[in-house]
């Protein structure tokens, strides 16, 4: 059972507007050194053929990325998991606007129709959202653990979570509502522990220390399992499907699944107003439109044609023109050999 400390610091305090501030400025910078990764990716491949990670810049990037992560870590410490969550449209918009201004990439239409309701359901998520959050303590976080309702979230979340494993596994299921699904459902226990091993950290900063208690560190095992095979299964999302549908269909789902999560655990919708919960959903509503009008249809990376030999490969050789010998003539599939004999055949000549 909670102390008579904690079940009072379910009044909670009004940090929500402040901390959602920094969600939004943690976003802005994730998704700006997303797209300063992506320029140095470019940038790397017109130099040469060198490996992206030989590029300083490449790890810059990297570094001030893990920087914006800490902060959004961070933020779930102090604010609604339910208020945090949604804000992740920050970045997708942000990455659109720096996209173009840097990768010069096309502005379109449904960029800024995208945008534009994106920023309107972020507008009323901030507004309506709960904004009292729980001062998050060891004992606390083991009375949300037993609580009769979470369990039976747990149990529910477990069994989907195995009937869509053996599908996606055993049946050869390879649908991306379903991979999309596990990933939610891993973030759910993601958002749940991240929340509390931040909460308690803040409170043991404060001067009330928690890292003595064993719940410390196994929301701490549950939080880099749930991270790890999260990040498993959207790497093989983005394999199997484009990022155009894994983005969008990620957003949606993590989203609802962080929302969910903090509502059933932390119980952060007790209290609240009939009309701010409709509006907080309208909002939600709103923001995945908009995500999903950005993430549509964006231009893709151009592959190279396997019908094409591409001359300049060729050892020796700066010709950047594509030859495509006839298919029925011995020439076909053997030409860029038969150029590497000659050219090594001059080479032992001289």
């Amino acid at each position: 059972a909670a102390s008579a400390e904690d079940q009072s610091s379910l009044g909670g305090h009004d940090e929500g507007p402040r901390h959602g501030r920094s969600r939004w400025t943690s976003a802005l910078f994730v998704a700006s050194l997303v797209v300063y990764q992506k320029y140095a990716h470019v940038r790397q491949s017109q130099r040469g053929s060198k490996p992206y990670y030989t590029s300083l810049m490449w790890w810059c990037g990297v570094i001030l990325m893990g920087i914006g992560e800490l902060g959004n870590f961070a933020a779930y410490g102090f604010a609604p998991a339910s208020l945090i969550a949604p804000l992740g449209c920050v970045s997708v918009i942000a990455s659109a606007v720096i996209s173009v201004i840097f990768l010069k990439e096309t502005l379109r239409a449904s960029d800024i129709v995208g945008g534009t309701l994106a920023i309107t359901g972020t507008y009323l998520l901030v507004t309506f959202a709960p904004h009292t959050s729980t001062h998050i303590t060891a004992h606390l976080v083991q009375y949300y653990i037993i609580s009769w309702h979470f369990l039976l979230y747990f149990f529910i979340e477990v069994v989907i979570f195995c009937i869509l494993l053996y599908l996606y596994k055993r049946k050869n299921v390879k649908h991306i509502v379903i991979v999309m699904l596990l990933v939610a459902l891993l973030a759910s226990l993601t958002v749940i522990s991240v929340k509390a091993v931040s909460g308690m950290i803040t409170e043991s900063i404060k001067g009330q220390l928690q890292l003595i208690y064993p719940i410390f560190y196994v929301m701490l095992v549950v939080m880099i399992a749930s991270c790890a095979f999260q990040i498993k299964f959207l790497n093989q999302a983005m394999k199997m499907f484009d990022a155009t549908e894994v983005v969008p269909i990620n957003f949606v789902f993590f989203t609802a699944s962080a929302i969910i999560a903090g509502i059933v655990f932390y119980q952060e919708f007790e209290g609240l107003a009939l009309l701010n919960i409709l509006m907080f959903l309208f909002g939600c509503l709103l923001s995945f439109l908009g995500v999903f009008l950005i993430a549509r249809n964006r231009p893709k990376i151009k592959q190279q044609d396997r019908n094409f030999i591409a001359m300049d490969r060729i050892p020796g050789r700066r010709n950047t023109v594509k030859v495509q010998p006839e298919a029925k003539t011995l020439t076909y599939g053997s030409l860029a050999a038969k150029l590497m004999c000659n050219r090594a055949g001059q080479t032992d000549d001289s």
